[in-house]
């Protein structure tokens, strides 16, 4: 893959759904944007095709295995990932629209080895599930890709983790995204 660097232009925007918890008004939502030095088909490419996926998703220096990857509609993306000095935590992601180089919208959780949901192992309130949309935009050869997660049916408690682990996501997604715009620079 040739392409160059990516950079964050953006941060964990608080849109407009947003819930009343306890007199505060918290955002349900995180929106992430990113835009990478690379056409959009080839960064398209990197999220629908597990050869690329496997060489730069997740936190860096974790290890990264995938256990399944079907990019399709009803097709599941199952992997694993482990920090040096931890646990191993499996993630699964299922997809219900992938729009050539367009839009990937999927829901993710924390899984059992089988794929079973499970409660994130790094706080019991985290919500079972997150649904996730990207767009992908290109724009004289560049392509700004715009992240949106959104907690399905949180509970109140849940809901008021998630807001405030805005910044972790952010954080997160963004040196997932780095890692990216390195590996498209191959």
């Amino acid at each position: 893959m040739n392409a160059g660097d990516g950079n964050w232009e953006g941060s964990a925007k608080e849109r407009n759904t947003k819930k009343i918890i306890g007199g505060i008004a918290m955002s349900t939502q995180i929106e992430i944007t990113y835009t990478f030095n690379a056409p959009r088909e080839l960064v398209f490419k990197a999220f629908t095709e597990s050869q690329h996926l496997r060489n730069w998703w997740g936190p860096k220096g974790w290890a990264f295995h995938v256990a399944k990857a079907d990019f399709r509609p009803g097709g599941v993306f199952h992997y694993s990932q482990k920090p040096a000095d931890g646990d191993i935590m499996w993630v699964k992601f299922v997809y219900s629209e992938l729009v050539a180089s367009e839009k990937i919208v999927y829901t993710s959780f924390f899984s059992d080895e089988e794929g079973n949901v499970i409660r994130a192992p790094f706080d019991a309130n985290w919500p079972l599930e997150t649904l996730n949309t990207m767009t992908f935009i290109e724009d004289k050869g560049k392509t700004t890709l715009t992240t949106i997660i959104v907690p399905v049916s949180p509970t109140e408690e849940e809901n008021k983790t998630f807001f405030s682990s805005r910044e972790i996501v952010q954080d997160g997604f963004t040196g997932t995204f780095d890692q990216l715009a390195e590996y498209l620079k191959i």
